[in-house]
C-alpha cells in the first residue's frame, strides 16, 4: 500500500494547494484525532449530508447506524463522500478579505461496503468503543443478537481523498502591515469536562480509568 493517496480529479485542490497532503500518515492523524464526521451521499439523484461518527482501522474508515437509517441502506455499495474537520483557531486579518481559519481537515471519496459477517461486526464495534475508551468493551454486557441485527456497520477502504491544513498568522496585503489593526490567531481547542455519573450507578462502582484518563483531538 503506497504512502501516498494518487491526486485525483476530485481530491486536488484547485486553490491554495499548498494545503493539501495526500500522504497516509496526515490524513490518518486527522481522521484519528476527530471521531465526528460528515457522510454525503445521494437517494433518487439528491444529496444529502448526515454527521455520524466514525474509526479508521488501518487503511480502512468505519461508521455504524441503525440498521432502518436510510442514509444506511442507500450508501451501501454506492459513492459517498466523507469529511472531518477541526477547528483550531480563528485568524484575523487587517482586513474582511484576509480573515480566515486555522483548521485541519480530510475529505475521501469511494464506495461504502457493509460489514456481513457478524462476527466481523462485532469486532468493528468493539474497535470502536475501544478506539475511544481503551479496554471499556471487555467490560460491557455483551451485544445481544438483536442488537448486531439493529447496527449496520459501513466500511471504506482509504484510496482517494485528501487533508488540507492551515496554520499561523493572517496573510495580509503588504501595504496593511502599516495599518493600526490588530491582527493575529484567537486559539480554539477541543476541552474535555470532568465526568458527570449516572445517577443510577450502582454503589461501589468505581470511576474507570479510561473514563478519568479520556482525551480527545
Amino acid at each position: 500500500m503506497p504512502d501516498t493517496l494518487e491526486i485525483t480529479e476530485r481530491s486536488r485542490l484547485r486553490r491554495l494547494h499548498e494545503r493539501g497532503h495526500f500522504d497516509r500518515e496526515t490524513i490518518n492523524a486527522i481522521l484519528d484525532a476527530q471521531p465526528m464526521c460528515s457522510v454525503g451521499y445521494t437517494i433518487d439523484g439528491k444529496p444529502y449530508v448526515t454527521p455520524t461518527m466514525q474509526w479508521r482501522e488501518g487503511n480502512h474508515v468505519y461508521w455504524h447506524g441503525s440498521s432502518a437509517s436510510r442514509a444506511l441502506r442507500h450508501s451501501r455499495g454506492a459513492e459517498v463522500c466523507l469529511s472531518v474537520a477541526i477547528l483550531d483557531g480563528f485568524v484575523l486579518a487587517r482586513s474582511g478579505m484576509h480573515h480566515s481559519l486555522n483548521t485541519r481537515s480530510v475529505t475521501l471519496f469511494g464506495t461504502a461496503f457493509k460489514v456481513e459477517d457478524p462476527q466481523e461486526k462485532l469486532e468493528k464495534l468493539g474497535n470502536f468503543v475501544n478506539g475511544l475508551f481503551p479496554g471499556r468493551y471487555e467490560t460491557l454486557r455483551p451485544d445481544h443478537a438483536q442488537d448486531l441485527k439493529a447496527t449496520t456497520v459501513l466500511g471504506m477502504e482509504i484510496t482517494e481523498g485528501s487533508a488540507k491544513v492551515r496554520t499561523g498568522h493572517p496573510g495580509d496585503d503588504e501595504e496593511d502591515y502599516a495599518l493600526p489593526i490588530w491582527a493575529g490567531v484567537i486559539p480554539v481547542q477541543m476541552q474535555v469536562g470532568d465526568p458527570i455519573p449516572d445517577p443510577r450507578n450502582l454503589d461501589g462502582v468505581e470511576m474507570p480509568g479510561h473514563v478519568t484518563g479520556f482525551r480527545i483531538g
